[in-house]
């Protein structure tokens, strides 16, 4: 039985990774506003109920691994150990090696962030979204901040839930930069790390008289 629930589940990832694949690169093509739902589904060899069944909309295909992120992001502020501050926290959870900048593959894995960052940059509707996630990830940080600093002055959550989120989108830009310069994917998290190591660096120096 195990077994078998393990072979369903490999299917079932297959069969979403199958979707995402066939959905970025009818995107990529021709751009995201005009690739109909119905189209993606034939592609993969699905039905446009699958896709829905794993996609609750049309952008969560190319947004679902940066909506974990930013919510894999604010748990591990909200969850971090007694004696950790918010900001030590936010900066190791986004300094920390993954995924595709994370590989050493002689430019592949760029290539997909690379991807990523012209699909959206060609759909005014991906924009919006991709702005409702940073706001998103931004309040639910303030309210951390707010909650677990109480001598944070007034405007003081806000101001540095921006701050930590500013060095985090700008870590973004970067890196869709530099990946589309054709640099590998090791080449260019380690770039993006340093230069955002001393961004924290930076921002600490100012926060520094604050308790977080």
């Amino acid at each position: 039985m195990a077994e078998q629930l393990g072979l369903r589940e490999r299917k079932k990832l297959e069969t979403r990774q199958r979707i995402v694949d066939t959905a970025l690169a009818l995107f990529d093509e021709r751009g995201f506003d005009r690739v109909p739902v119905t189209e993606i589904a034939r592609a993969a060899d699905v039905s446009e109920a699958t896709v829905f069944n794993y996609f609750p909309s049309k952008e969560d295909l190319v947004f679902v691994g940066m909506q974990a992120y930013e919510d894999q992001l604010v748990a591990a502020v909200a969850a971090r150990p007694a004696g950790t501050g918010a900001v030590a926290a936010f900066r190791d959870f986004v300094l920390e090696p993954r995924g595709a900048l994370a590989s050493d593959d002689d430019g592949a894995a760029a290539v997909v962030v690379a991807r990523s960052a012209r699909i959206i940059a060609g759909s005014q509707t991906l924009k919006a979204r991709e702005q409702r996630i940073v706001d998103h990830a931004t309040d639910a940080l303030a309210e951390i901040l707010a909650r677990d600093h109480k001598a944070l002055p007034g405007l003081g959550p806000w101001v540095v839930a921006n701050a930590l989120m500013g060095i985090n989108r700008a870590m973004t830009r970067l890196a869709q930069r530099l990946a589309s310069e054709g640099r590998s994917g090791a080449a260019v998290g380690r770039t993006v790390r340093a230069q955002g190591a001393a961004a924290f660096a930076l921002l600490e120096k100012g926060l520094g008289t604050l308790p977080v």
